[in-house]
């Protein structure tokens, strides 16, 4: 019997949670419901209140440290192949 480990999409997640968050029911009920372990459901709660404001936010999450990520890579790519031209030259 193998223990396959189960995935859950993004939007299930969120759908748990903001019934968690609206406290109609209790998390055991809600467990049961979505056949979902309590502590699952507490955790998904938790990271979503953590994380609902950056919804709102008007910058991109993350996308100034990655635009210099790739800047910094592209930079180092070309030195890179001038090196590389360099010594091709100088070994013919």
């Amino acid at each position: 019997m193998s223990n396959l480990r189960r995935k859950f999409s993004a939007s299930f997640k969120a759908k748990v949670a903001m019934e968690a968050l609206q406290e109609r029911d209790t998390i055991e009920f809600l467990s049961k419901k979505h056949d979902v372990h309590p502590n699952q459901i507490l955790r998904w709660k938790k990271e979503l209140s953590e994380n609902s404001s950056k919804l709102f936010s008007r910058e991109p999450v993350g996308s100034d440290k990655s635009e210099r990520l790739v800047d910094e890579l592209y930079r180092q790519i070309g030195q890179l192949k001038v090196d590389n031209e360099w010594l091709k030259k100088k070994l013919l």
